[in-house]
């Protein structure tokens, strides 16, 4: 599950000799402007958990939501931001996303 993810991704970073911090965003959540800067010039969708079942409760129509809606979404119930992410060097990847990780190995 997650939890194994992150300890994956943790260990990977580790590995690769990425300096790292962590931060639960559930028990400390991100302000407003915390996640517009991280998320500044990025494809917000992508950062998104569309699959979450707290997504698929609230009914809404995924194409009519702007980078905007889906800020305030991730504000308001964090399960709705893709997990683990890993920032490092003006990068922000997706811990579960493999490729987007050796990139940003490669690229430190």
């Amino acid at each position: 599950g997650k939890m194994k993810q992150l300890q994956k991704s943790k260990g990977v970073a580790f590995t690769a000799g990425l300096a790292f911090s962590e931060r639960d965003f559930f028990s400390n959540p991100f302000k407003r402007n915390e996640l517009s800067d991280l998320l500044k010039g990025k494809d917000v969708s992508y950062y998104f958990s569309w699959r979450s079942p707290s997504f698929k409760k609230l009914g809404l129509d995924k194409d009519s939501l702007s980078d905007e809606d889906l800020i305030e979404l991730m504000l308001t119930e964090p399960r709705l931001i893709k997990r683990p992410l890993i920032c490092a060097n003006d990068h922000v990847v997706v811990g579960s996303d493999k490729s987007a990780l050796a990139d940003l190995i490669q690229s430190k």
